[in-house]
């Protein structure tokens, strides 16, 4: 009898275990049928999220949230206020970005500044695609955070005569069709565009070489224009 349990038993948990895995080979199989990569979970990602997480609230917080372009950016320095936060992550996408909002919106943040989309461009993510994202994104903040002053910035330019990496050449066009439906957004979403694309653009669309090194991060000289223009816009932080 004894013999019979165990058997059973063992014979229960293979069972479950041969669920399990056709489960996870059908989750595998629906995600490789994406023409496009949406995966987020890299290792920069999991290293500032954790660091993120780890860091206490605070008070009427002002957010500059993004990918490294974000991350990069010495906000604090640039614009002489304690309040601000940086919320950016190098490489990180609109799928990642909507998946971590929860540790960004815990403190109730005064305002926030977004700006996401150029590496979902990079990995061929179709511009329809993304705009619908940064649009659940924008709701999901004015859900959770109603008192969060909006801002959705445009995503920049970049300069495809210097640019170093392959996977981000011949994006000029998808970039300006994203700004399109980003600013629509923005009006349907009554929240604040800040057209940063136009003040970073040399006639052609293309990033000024004084403001990158790469073609697509900025140089010190980039980040200090990016703050003339928040007072040109009338922003003050």
């Amino acid at each position: 009898m004894r013999q019979y349990k165990n058997n059973r038993y063992l014979n229960q948990i293979a069972l479950l275990m041969v669920f399990v895995g056709v489960m996870c080979a059908e989750n595998l199989a629906a995600q490789n049928a994406l023409p496009y990569d949406t995966s987020y979970t890299f290792a920069h990602y999991k290293v500032r999220r954790a660091f993120y997480e780890g860091l206490p609230n605070g008070k009427n917080e002002i957010v500059f949230l993004g990918n490294s372009i974000t991350e990069n950016g010495d906000w604090n320095e640039l614009f002489k206020n304690k309040n601000i936060v940086n919320r950016g992550i190098g490489g990180d996408v609109c799928f990642g970005l909507l998946n971590r909002l929860d540790e960004v919106l815990a403190s109730q943040p005064k305002s926030i500044f977004l700006m996401i989309g150029i590496n979902d461009i990079g990995r061929s993510v179709p511009v329809d695609v993304i705009a619908l994202k940064i649009q659940e994104i924008l709701q999901r903040i004015q859900q959770r955070s109603p008192k969060t002053k909006l801002y959705l910035q445009s995503v920049l330019p970049i300069n495809e005569e210097v640019i170093w990496y392959d996977y981000m050449k011949n994006k000029s066009k998808q970039i300006v069709l994203l700004n399109e439906q980003l600013k629509n957004i923005a009006v349907k979403e009554n929240i604040r565009y800040l057209d940063l694309y136009t003040w970073f653009a040399d006639e052609n669309g293309q990033l000024l070489p004084a403001y990158t090194a790469d073609g697509i991060h900025l140089s010190a000289e980039g980040y200090l224009h990016w703050e003339k223009v928040f007072k040109e816009e009338g922003i003050k932080l």
